[in-house]
C-alpha cells in the first residue's frame, strides 16, 4: 500500500462497512482476530493492517480486498452475497464452460442495454 491516500480510504471503508453491518469495533476485531482498539486505529488511519488482516476484514465484510483499498465504488452486485457465490461457482467450472456462460451473460446484458436505449 504505497499510495498515501490508501490508509485513509481503507480506514473509511472499514468504518462504513462496520456501521452498515451494525458491528462494534470489538465485534469486527473478534471476527478478524484482533482487538477493537486496533480496528479503531485502522479506521482513523493511524496504522495500516497487514495484508493478512486486510484479507480477513474483506472476508468478514463480504467484499474484495480491492474494494477496501480503492476509491472506486464497488458495483452493487459485488455487495450481494448471492452474486458473489455465483461468481465463485464459475471459478469451479472448466474454462470452456465458464466462457460459454459468460458469453450468454454478455449477450443478455447487451440486449437489456439495447432495450433500455430504445424504450421511452
Amino acid at each position: 500500500m504505497t499510495d498515501k491516500r490508501t490508509p485513509k480510504i481503507l480506514g473509511r471503508r472499514i468504518l462504513d462497512l462496520r456501521k452498515q453491518n451494525g458491528w462494534s469495533q470489538p465485534e469486527i476485531g473478534r471476527k478478524v482476530g484482533t482487538s477493537g482498539a486496533i480496528i479503531g486505529r485502522y479506521e482513523r488511519a493511524e496504522i495500516t493492517p497487514s495484508v493478512d488482516v486486510a484479507r480477513r476484514l474483506a472476508e468478514a465484510f463480504g467484499v474484495t480486498l480491492d474494494f477496501l483499498t480503492s476509491e472506486k465504488e464497488m458495483p452493487q452486485a459485488f455487495k450481494d452475497p448471492e452474486m458473489i457465490e455465483r461468481w465463485r461457482s464459475l471459478d469451479d467450472l472448466p474454462p470452456t464452460d465458464r466462457d460459454k456462460i459468460l458469453y450468454v451473460v454478455d449477450g443478455l446484458i447487451r440486449d437489456a442495454r439495447a432495450r433500455q436505449a430504445y424504450s421511452p
